[in-house]
């Protein structure tokens, strides 16, 4: 029997205990584009992705569970986090106020890829991958050597 491959993540899906709230740190710390909303639930627009807030959070925080995001400017989060009195935990990972754990990563050094036209899109035109992160698609196969 065939089994279907992984190809990637259309969204994350987060639990937050007020929408608004929600919105509103989340617009301290990043900027983004509001993909669409109704009640208890907005859709943050990620390009071709979309991180999707849910109203109605009744677990505690969470422990080891977490995601990663990916971002343009690592250091700029960095700056966000403190104007917003946040204490990353490790190299840049935080919890928002509902108990999320998000980690922070940067584009230019993981293998992730973007299109170049949804980077463009984006308005990401000339975000680049380091070397170590090219050599890493390279030996997958997945890009040409640089």
């Amino acid at each position: 029997m065939a089994r279907a491959r992984l190809v990637g993540i259309n969204h994350v899906a987060l639990e937050v205990g007020d929408l608004d709230e929600a919105l509103a740190f989340y617009g301290r710390i990043f900027a983004f584009e509001l993909r669409g909303r109704v009640p208890r639930m907005a859709w943050l627009d990620i390009g071709d992705q979309f991180l999707a807030l849910a109203e109605g959070r009744r677990q505690g925080p969470d422990e080891g569970r977490h995601f990663g995001l990916v971002v343009d400017d690592r250091e700029a989060v960095r700056a966000a986090l403190a104007e917003a009195g946040v204490e990353p935990e490790g190299d840049l990972r935080f919890r928002d106020p509902w108990g999320n754990v998000l980690e922070i990563v940067g584009y230019r050094d993981i293998q992730f890829s973007k299109a170049p036209d949804v980077l463009a899109g984006m308005g990401l035109g000339g975000l680049q991958k380091s070397g170590k992160a090219l050599q890493e698609l390279a030996d997958k196969g997945l890009t040409p050597p640089s």
